[in-house]
């Protein structure tokens, strides 16, 4: 038995593997495209899947399409949206303006798996073609668009979780910590006292806000420009298939979804993918903010701040005995910097529209998707593995938190800025506590100091008489 099967195209012949699911145009694009090595998001093909089983249903209902005909490429969707056939799609994410070639790949596979249900060899296509019957009323102008909004939707579905589990986690953090006294630190110099309990607690809701963010951007991904087919004019579409594939997508997705006023719109232009991209990247920007602040809070322990204790997850040197890297912290920020890249190759393709359609589909496709997914599996280990493990070093934040100079801004209401000032700059020069120059020097009495120089009460709004 040969390992191809010779199938023809607009272009002529062209050899395909025997067993494969896809034809010969994705057989041309394996060719032409050997860039990345990086195949479609499963996303992407659940939402390619999910269209074409909309599609046949709205065709089937029209009498478009014979009821055998859409059973069978209903079948065949379902398989994929299943999960099924997968590796069928091979297709290098860097390929063919505007994603045909990916499309391509998916009318062929699903034509194919039909046409195996109803007794066709593969290849065959007469009960069942790429083109006439899958992809009837359908253009990749109007197909990769929507495959590219509802596959980024899926994706976002599995980084909410992740998301609120995270932010939960820090808050607790928070709770935990919630009394333990510490210095403050701004422009990496001393500052007035904070509790351990309120920078974690702040953490939370850093990304308790990119989560809202995120999902607020993300709900304009929901109006979609499909049944506008080439250019956005709805060509070759049946009046009421617009209406009825997106209720019929909504439905077998999930999302409620709504066709675009402007069909043209949809097709020219994709700055809902820069919008949800720039609130990934608005993401990254704070994970690399919090995970250096981790890596600096544990740092040491004997020559950094120490002020809290890590997980230990692998030996962190190959040369030194015992050392121990905060290596989650360290995985979220490269993960972060990858997001912050892709957000720019994605606003860069959203830019690069011209007239009636953007052809830079697939890289937005590309970098969004895996934006989400890598934040995805990053922040779970992130939470698993480091966050919720997180031990605070008691003693070293006391001792920091009476240590620090800035209890000096407590007494400016008493004894006025300058003053204050000069008493820091003693403390710095002798190395003694404000406390004890304070209390040497006759500034207060010692009650003042107990209620005034105690870092507790600097942590805690409250009414003090001045």
């Amino acid at each position: 038995m040969s390992d191809t099967r010779t199938e023809t195209d607009s272009l002529g012949p062209v050899e395909v593997s025997a067993e494969a699911f896809y034809g010969a145009q994705t057989a041309r694009a394996i060719a032409n495209f050997p860039i990345s090595g990086l195949k479609a998001s499963s996303f992407l093909i659940l939402a390619l899947a999910m269209i074409k089983h909309a599609a046949a249903e709205a065709n089937q209902s029209l009498g478009l399409i014979t009821p055998e005909q859409g059973s069978a490429i209903r079948q065949a969707a379902k398989e994929i949206i299943d999960g099924q056939h997968h590796e069928h799609f091979v297709v290098d994410v860097f390929q063919a303006g505007a994603g045909v070639s990916l499309h391509m790949n998916a009318n062929e596979v699903i034509a194919n798996r039909a046409g195996q249900i109803l007794g066709e060899p593969l290849g065959t296509y007469k009960k069942i073609h790429p083109n006439d019957h899958v992809n009837y009323g359908q253009s990749t102008n109007d197909v990769f668009p929507t495959a590219m909004r509802l596959a980024t939707l899926l994706a976002l579905e599995e980084l909410y979780p992740v998301l609120n589990e995270l932010a939960a986690s820090l808050a607790d953090k928070g709770r935990e910590f919630k009394d333990v006294l510490k210095a403050g630190r701004t422009h990496m110099q001393d500052a007035v006292p904070i509790t351990l309990g309120q920078e974690f607690a702040a953490y939370a809701v850093a990304i308790q806000k990119c989560h809202q963010h995120i999902a607020r951007t993300a709900a304009s991904l929901r109006e979609l420009g499909l049944g506008g087919s080439a250019v956005g004019t709805g060509l070759n579409t049946h009046p009421d298939y617009r209406q009825r594939v997106i209720e019929g997508l909504g439905r077998i997705s999930g999302f409620e979804l709504t066709s675009t006023e402007d069909l043209r719109y949809a097709m020219q232009s994709n700055a809902v993918m820069a919008d949800v991209s720039a609130a990934l990247r608005s993401l990254a920007l704070e994970l690399i903010r919090i995970s250096n602040d981790l890596r600096l809070l544990s740092s040491g322990p004997n020559t950094g701040f120490d002020e809290i204790h890590l997980p230990s997850l692998q030996p962190g040197s190959s040369i030194m005995p015992g050392k121990v890297n905060p290596v989650l912290a360290e995985l979220t920020a490269m993960v972060a910097f990858q997001v912050i890249g892709n957000d720019t190759a994605t606003a860069l393709a959203v830019q690069a529209g011209q007239l009636e359609l953007n052809v830079m589909m697939p890289t937005m496709a590309h970098n969004t998707l895996q934006s989400v997914a890598i934040l995805t599996n990053a922040l779970r280990e992130l939470d698993h593995r480091c966050i919720r493990g997180i031990i605070a070093n008691r003693d070293r934040c006391a001792h920091y938190a009476g240590s620090t100079i800035a209890l000096a801004t407590a007494l400016n209401p008493y004894i006025g800025y300058a003053k204050a000032a000069a008493l820091v700059k003693e403390s710095v020069a002798t190395g003694r506590s404000i406390v004890a120059l304070a209390r040497e020097k006759n500034l207060l009495t010692e009650e003042q100091i107990a209620e005034i120089l105690d870092p507790k009460s600097m942590t805690e709004p409250h009414a003090r008489k001045l």
